[in-house]
């Protein structure tokens, strides 16, 4: 383990890991971002993330746990004012034990597995950081092997993100790309092992079939659209099939996340009954 290092005031380290909690340009350039909590460290570091730092209050006793991740890293062990620790916590009631500075992996979609019982979804122009982290930890659920959010919207770093992930960041490949089309044209190259084409399906109030009446057990990308928006005009065109989701009620429409969860929802309950 790497010699401790101690911070007691707002020096250029503590600056640059608070820039990480609210400057997401800064996040971008620094390729790292800030995690808390047992189960989102615990799973960056079981899933093999590169962790760069540890954070913890100085004289405050280390759990089993906190001990084990210092040991299972290579991370720099930084004891910090019990203060800032609370600040870069984000100013919960309690302070974190650990505060991890992570590196981001690429955006890149060759992260994503592509087999005979493929299943994706793609967020288009998110708005909300809390949606994303909320689909990720629906993707995690429903055994899909990535998330790709397309055109410009929030980030999925961003701390309430990582944080509506509950870990499941860690574990699902999350891939950020500039348009629809190149994910089309990955779709077209990667299809299903034995060459099972992959079936991109949008999620619309207005779709030509309810979703419980499609086929989702071949391989099968969902696209849902941003959250007051909807599908973009290219993901329209790019999909295979507008699928829409019956729903009852006073509401005119689900939020985007909770209707890519339907969906993925509906593919793993189609798949479980093959």
């Amino acid at each position: 383990m790497a010699k401790e290092l101690r911070v007691s005031s707002r020096n250029a380290s503590f600056q640059q890991w608070q820039a990480l909690l609210t400057n997401r340009t800064k996040r971008q350039r620094a390729g790292e971002f800030v995690v808390h909590g047992v189960r989102p460290i615990t799973l960056a570091v079981e899933h093999g993330w590169p962790v760069h730092t540890l954070i913890y209050e100085q004289g405050r006793p280390l759990s089993r746990w906190a001990i084990d991740m210092l040991a299972r890293t290579d991370a720099q062990p930084v004891a910090m004012a019990a203060g800032l620790v609370h600040e870069l916590g984000e100013k919960t009631d309690q302070a974190p034990e650990l505060l991890a500075v992570v590196g981001m992996p690429a955006d890149d979609l060759a992260r994503i597995t592509v087999g005979p019982d493929f299943l994706g979804v793609v967020f288009d122009r998110p708005a909300s950081p809390g949606n994303i982290g909320t689909l990720v930890r629906s993707a995690d659920a429903f055994g899909a092997a990535g998330l790709i959010l397309t055109g410009h919207g929030a980030d999925p770093y961003d701390p309430k993100s990582v944080r509506a992930s509950t870990g499941s960041l860690f574990a699902v490949p999350v891939v950020r790309v500039e348009s629809h089309q190149p994910v089309l044209d990955w779709v077209r190259r990667a299809g299903g092992s034995g060459g099972a084409p992959i079936t991109v399906v949008g999620t619309d109030e207005h779709g030509e079939l309810g979703i419980t009446g499609h086929d989702l057990t071949t391989p099968t990308l969902i696209v849902v659209g941003n959250e007051t928006r909807g599908l973009s005009a290219g993901w329209r065109d790019g999909c295979d099939h507008l699928l829409r989701i019956p729903i009852a009620g006073s509401a005119s429409s689900l939020n985007a996340a909770s209707a890519a969860t339907v969906a993925l929802y509906e593919a793993a309950r189609q798949r479980a009954l093959r």
